[in-house]
């Protein structure tokens, strides 16, 4: 092969690229213009012209349901990766339910059925005790950002990773979301009406809390969630943010919202992650180069996917007062109080076994950091967790 000086050139120029088009990569993946995510993808080193005639196909499902805004930002996403890659990764979308059950995703891939999932992470509670603590939890971290601390610059995506491994499958990055409301057929106006109420959770340490409060809770996906509410079989139901509840119908069978003071909108799930993920064999089948882009875009996925159910939710709240549902807030006694029965519930789950230990001193770290303040030593001294 004759290494010609041009060529020479144009490897020499690789590094430099590959650090201009990450900055790129990211501003432009978010814009929704194919064009502009192809050409960033090029500055990191991926020449969309010498990709492969057929490329790999990967079977994904979300844990949207059909027809709602979350899912159809992940169908464009999905989308958007095949032409990043000009086709040498594709990705087949498939909604909640459409081949395997929410909590059997897991399963799905590992076992080859799908090659990957977008799966709401707090699903993983059931999976293993550490799973409490890779997405929101009761009177945990409480803002997006804080999130990406515990991820990117506190170690939390490299132990989850390890953990995902254990599993089958590779952990490629969390995906910002919103919120979680929680909609009644009944008034719910401080914590005390909270005993008696038929609730669904997702289970663990969120379902666990509001049982202390004298809820009697139960695990739903999330696809069963409006025909539980409409048929009675539940009074009342934790779930995703307006925008995708309102696509749901939650209006229609219940007349309030009921959400935490202004200085914690959300007690139980303030930042409630999803995830990309991939079975250990379709992962490893993928060039370096392929890793490195297809994390990229992940990143930039939920970057748009956030900001996007943000706008989504702005038109939500009007059409949910426009069809009478009455949002209530809780108190900041309410939440105070949230707080000190939470707080033991935390170190029983981390103390079930040493992942979880680990998991959860990371986000102690974060809590603890000045630029959080969420604890200080003080907080925690009668507690005491066994790494």
């Amino acid at each position: 092969m004759v290494d010609s000086k041009q060529t020479r050139e144009t490897r020499a120029a690789v590094p430099a690229a590959q650090s201009r088009g990450r900055r790129d990569f990211l501003k432009t993946a978010a814009t929704g213009t194919a064009a502009g995510v192809a050409a960033a993808a090029t500055g990191l080193g991926f020449n969309i012209r010498t990709a492969k005639a057929q490329g790999m196909r990967w079977k994904m499902q979300s844990s949207w349901a059909p027809g709602t805004t979350g899912y159809k930002i992940f169908e464009e996403w999905t989308k958007k990766v095949g032409e990043t890659t000009g086709g040498e990764l594709q990705i087949q979308p498939f909604p909640a339910g459409a081949v395997s059950g929410d909590f059997e995703l897991v399963d799905a891939v590992r076992n080859g059925v799908l090659d990957g999932m977008n799966l709401f992470t707090v699903y993983w509670a059931g999976r293993m005790p550490a799973g409490v603590f890779f997405s929101s939890f009761p009177m945990g971290l409480n803002h997006p950002h804080q999130w990406d601390m515990l991820y990117g610059s506190y170690g939390g995506k490299d132990l989850v990773r390890e953990l995902y491994e254990k599993n089958g499958l590779y952990f490629v990055g969390h995906v910002h979301h919103d919120m979680n409301l929680i909609h009644s057929k009944t008034p719910i106006r401080s914590l005390d009406d909270f005993e008696g109420v038929k609730l669904r959770m997702p289970g663990g340490i969120v379902a666990e809390t509001f049982s202390a409060l004298g809820a009697r809770t139960t695990l739903l996906p999330g696809s069963d969630v409006y025909p539980a509410l409409e048929k009675g079989t539940i009074d009342a139901a934790d779930y995703t943010g307006p925008a995708v509840n309102y696509d749901l119908g939650f209006q229609q069978v219940t007349d309030y919202i009921i959400m935490g003071p202004p200085s914690t909108p959300c007690l139980h799930q303030p930042v409630d992650l999803m995830d990309i993920s991939v079975g250990l064999r379709p992962w490893n089948q993928l060039d370096d180069r392929m890793k490195t882009l297809f994390e990229e875009l992940v990143h930039a996925y939920s970057y748009d996917h956030y900001t996007r159910i943000q706008e989504a939710n702005k038109a939500a709240w009007g059409k949910f007062r426009d069809a009478g549902t009455e949002i209530i807030h809780l108190s900041e006694d309410d939440a105070a109080r949230f707080r000190q029965v939470a707080m033991p519930l935390w170190y029983k789950w981390a103390n079930k076994d040493p992942d979880a230990a680990r998991m959860f001193k990371l986000h102690l770290d974060v809590m603890m950091s000045p630029a959080v303040a969420y604890l200080t030593p003080d907080d925690v001294k009668d507690y005491s967790l066994n790494l």
